[in-house]
Parts: C-alpha cells; structure tokens; sequence
C-alpha cells in the first residue's frame, strides 16, 4: 500500500455566514476553463481572467450579489505574479463574510506539451520560444502557489467528466457534510493515478488474463468476480483490507478532509482491480458512506482491443 496526498492543507467546512469563494489557478492547460465551467454549473458566478488589482472591488462588501464566486486566474491574467497574488489571497481570507478556498490544477509537463501541440496554442508565459520552455518556466513560477492551495488536482489521466464529477462532489453548495469518497480501478502500465490518496496493488491475485475464455471480459462480469473469488488468499486479503479502511474513514473526516480517493491497480486496469474496485465501493456505500465508483483505463483496455 502506498498514501499519496492530494490536499495539502485540511479542508475548511463552508460557514452558511459566509459568501464561498473558489479561486481557481494552476498550469495553463491543465483544464481551468472546464473547472470555472464545472463550478458555474454548480451555481457559482464563473469570473475569468480578472485582473488582481480588482479581485478586492468585485468582492468587496455591499458591492453587489452575495452568490458564490468561482474566480480564474493564471499566468494570462494582467497583473499577475506569485507575490501580489498571495497577498490579495490573504486579505481575502482574513476576511469574515468569506469563505476562500484555492484550487490549483496541475498536469504532467509531457501531457501539457502535447495539449498545446494539438491545438497549435502557444504558451501564453513564452510566446516567442518553444512550449517547452514556457512550461518549465511557468511551473517554476507557481510553485508558491501549488504549495498554498487548498485544493491541488492532476488532470495528466483525467477525463474532463471525472474532473467534473471531483469538482461536483468536492464544491457543491447543496452537498450532505462529511467525506466524499472516490473509489477507481487503474492499469500499472499507465501510471499510478495522481490523486490518489491511498493506492491498494491486487497484482498479487491470479490472473484472468491468461484464461482464453475470460481475456475477453471485465471485472464487472460475473465469471471473473468467480474467477477472482477462487483464489485461496482473496477473501483475508478483503477481510484485512476492510479492518484497515474503517477506522480510517471517521479519522480522515475529522482531520477535515472533504474527499478521498482510494485506488486499486493491476496490471491491465480491466479485470482483478476493477472487481475489487467494485466489492469495496459497494461495501462502502452499504455502511452509508457517498461513494462514487470509477474505471479509470477500462475504456482504454476496449479501445486497444484488450
């Protein structure tokens, strides 16, 4: 088992009082409009680019509507840089009608070069040079900034509806209290995913892959569970795995924490970890936990033919 945190700071809980503010930042291309399009649909006023030397105006006191705001700043923004950034970020926090959270979107620096080979964009740091460069040159700048965030997600693996649906669960303004938790399957052989906060190797349990008649399948086909299932060390693998995770559960929400994501790999991401995925999900909904469940290199398997 390895742990990898995602947030680096507790997750402060929304005061009714308070006006929530979600100050959305990161890597130019690691997905800041699909976010500010994520929280507008969430009921946020969606406010991008906005110089910082007006960030105080738009959210001074009696100025207008008390509504959530989700607000987009980056390197494009005028005015912009780590220093001023962060002391408009803390006045802002120091405040008693606000709640202020900082989202930073982060992405593999290969990822990003080949976004912006894609679309033909140049990078907004380094216009005049190579990608490249403005890349490395635009993560040494909000390095200050990756490090006070609240909020730090990787979109290097994410699909734009899995980033909708972390932003969903972790800023929705109706949510229920208490801890959101993501369960996902993934394949060794694409990475481990970014955030994930705990990751579980099913590398170990036989594999149905070099069965002719089960190759074709998933784990969310019976025969394989059936499969799975036969193996004489998965039942105390699942017994010690739950020992393990119920206590954990009330003690990461008492920490603050709003969302967890726990991860099961294998070697394929299509059989052995997406069965165990699925058992765990359902056991964790069954105890009355809000679990979502995802399959994060299924399709991937279905598209190459796996």
């Amino acid at each position: 088992m390895s742990t990898k945190a995602s947030v680096p700071r507790a997750a402060a809980s929304v005061d009714d009082a308070k006006t929530p503010v979600v100050i959305v930042t990161g890597m130019s291309g690691a997905g800041r409009s699909t976010a500010l399009k994520a929280l507008e649909d969430l009921g946020y006023e969606a406010v991008d680019n906005l110089p910082l030397s007006l960030l105080s105006s738009l959210l001074n006191p009696g100025a207008g509507s008390d509504r959530p705001l989700a607000i987009g700043a980056d390197a494009r923004t005028r005015d912009f840089g780590p220093e001023p950034f962060l002391e408009e970020l803390d006045s802002l926090v120091d405040r008693d009608d606000l709640s202020v959270r900082l989202l930073f979107l982060d992405c593999n620096s290969e990822i990003l070069q080949r976004r912006f080979s894609e679309t033909r964009r140049r990078h907004p740091v380094t216009p005049d040079r190579r990608v490249t460069d403005g890349i490395n040159r635009e993560r040494r700048m909000l390095e200050p900034l990756r490090e006070r965030a609240d909020e730090v997600i990787d979109t290097s693996e994410m699909a734009i509806g899995e980033l909708k649906n972390l932003l969903d669960s972790n800023h929705d303004l109706q949510r229920a209290p208490g801890l959101a938790i993501f369960v996902t399957s993934f394949a060794y052989r694409h990475g481990l995913p970014h955030e994930a906060d705990l990751v579980f190797d099913v590398r170990f349990l036989r594999n149905p892959h070099y069965v002719d008649q089960l190759r074709p399948l998933t784990g969310l086909d019976a025969e394989i569970g059936e499969f799975i299932e036969s193996d004489t060390d998965f039942y105390g693998y699942l017994i010690h795995l739950k020992e393990l995770l119920e206590p954990l559960l009330p003690r990461f929400s008492a920490e603050g924490k709003s969302y967890l994501t726990v991860a099961f790999g294998c070697t394929g991401g299509k059989h052995r970890s997406v069965y165990t995925a699925e058992l765990i999900g359902r056991w964790l909904q069954e105890k009355g936990e809000r679990v979502r469940i995802s399959h994060r290199d299924l399709k991937k398997n279905r598209r190459d033919g796996q």
